[in-house]
């Protein structure tokens, strides 16, 4: 695309049945039209957009992160040859407020990211590969079996309590039965589709060599995150993870305290949490950072805030050079430990 090339923007509003699009031409006008959230009505959006002439070379799409169903659209769209930004709905949201939007309407959220599109101009978005995707899904069933094992285990808890029916108990003690059998299985395909795939395969080493981080943390790291190395920096990824500090401090009366910025990732940093605890007592490296902050009276919550940002520093560092964990690359110089 040149620089003398005007790009068109196409809002897209993803809902579970149905697919509201905003196109903009070459003249300014707005065409609006829906479609089926399925394959023939995706089949029907690329005819509907290139029969407008607009081209992919010079045509973005704009959507909002929905989980599956944006992630499906996307997807598809994409191996049709179009380039579109898939955007965290909170940026849109503040946008419409800058606008002062007061109408709430499918056919309004798709003309508002069209408009969002062509002003902002968001990145592209670059699907997962295959692997990866598999990778999820497993790992997403996996968790969901992981919940319904746990609130099996409470109902029994509570069924011994109030001495319930021995067939009631039974029911539950044979259905926890059947969960732990599936999670093993379950754990056994994860293994075996990391072994299967050289790329994966390698990450996975990567990670585990990084003490704190065990199999199952892997698989979601790598489930969730994809390849880590698309990020520039490490800060990146800690914003893309939701693990970077927020301060509140404004003149001489707004003095919030510090924490987490929580608008990133919330599936990882739960991923993260029990990982870094892990690692402030067995990671050198987080373990050094844990008492230097525990000195400085910190509280014990951030530090570990702050211990699972150090774990998120140290797994890019191992994906993005392709070496194991060193701890003497990890701790702080000398001149740092000592405040020089």
């Amino acid at each position: 695309m040149t620089m003398n090339q005007q790009v068109l923007w196409v809002g897209i509003d993803v809902s579970k049945l149905k697919l509201d699009v905003a196109a903009q031409d070459a003249r300014g006008k707005v065409k609006s039209r829906v479609f089926r959230n399925d394959a023939a009505g995706l089949a029907q959006l690329d005819q509907w957009l290139r029969a407008r002439a607009l081209a992919p070379d010079t045509t973005r799409l704009c959507m909002e992160a929905t989980g599956p169903y944006s992630e499906t659209v996307a997807t598809t769209l994409s191996d049709r040859g179009w380039t579109l930004s898939v955007v965290n709905p909170a940026r849109v949201k503040g946008y419409a407020q800058g606008e002062l939007s007061r109408n709430k309407t499918d056919r309004a959220d798709a003309s508002l990211l069209m408009r969002f599109g062509a002003a902002l101009h968001p990145e592209a978005w670059q699907p997962a590969a295959l692997e990866v995707r598999q990778l999820r899904a497993w790992v997403d069933r996996l968790q969901a079996l992981k919940d319904m094992h746990q609130q099996e285990a409470n109902r029994l808890e509570a069924c011994l309590a109030s001495e319930q029916e021995e067939a009631l108990r039974q029911s539950i003690e044979e259905h926890l039965q059947w969960l732990s059998r599936r999670m093993r299985e379950l754990e056994r395909q994860i293994d075996d589709h990391l072994d299967g795939h050289p790329r994966l395969r390698e990450d996975a080493q990567l990670l585990q060599s990084i003490p704190g981080v065990g199999r199952a943390t892997t698989a979601k790291v790598l489930a969730y995150l994809g390849d880590v190395r698309r990020f520039d920096t490490a800060k990146a990824l800690s914003a893309f993870i939701g693990v970077s500090p927020r301060l509140r401090l404004s003149g001489s009366s707004v003095k919030g305290r510090s924490g987490l910025c929580r608008t990133g990732h919330a599936f990882l940093r739960q991923a993260l949490y029990m990982p870094a605890m892990v690692a402030l007592k067995h990671n050198p490296a987080v373990q050094c950072l844990g008492l230097r902050l525990k000195a400085c009276g910190l509280a014990p919550k951030a530090v570990i805030g702050a211990a699972m940002r150090k774990l998120v520093c140290l797994i890019y560092g191992v994906l993005r050079s392709g070496k194991p964990f060193d701890a003497n690359l990890a701790m702080p110089r000398l001149d740092v430990q000592d405040g020089i």
